[in-house]
């Protein structure tokens, strides 16, 4: 999978603070969701984030949004990022055009 995301130009080093501290319930439920080799780059002229992940199971995954530690962790991140009502980040799924294994 592959999404955009934007964090606020004063914020990209607590953007990185905060993912480098990311909550262990948050954590073990992408792990248990079947997430894995995931990967965030900020683009620091713009602010824009590309997330890369690989998901065994994209309604599996998805269901994560339902849980209260992914909640928790929206309204963690709220004030950093661009975010919808949910608090969720704003997020554009992107479509695979090329892959080299």
């Amino acid at each position: 999978m592959g999404q955009l995301m934007h964090v606020y130009r004063d914020m990209y080093e607590e953007y990185e603070k905060r993912h480098n501290n990311l909550f262990p319930k948050m954590r073990e439920a992408l792990k248990d969701a079947g997430a894995h080799n995931y990967s965030i780059f900020l683009d620091k002229e713009t602010g824009n984030l590309f997330a890369y992940l690989e998901v065994d199971n994209v309604e599996k995954y998805n269901a994560i949004a339902q849980s209260d530690d992914c909640k928790k962790w929206w309204a963690y991140m709220e004030p950093i990022m661009d975010t919808n009502e949910d608090k969720s980040p704003v997020t554009l799924d992107l479509h695979e055009v090329f892959h080299l294994d």
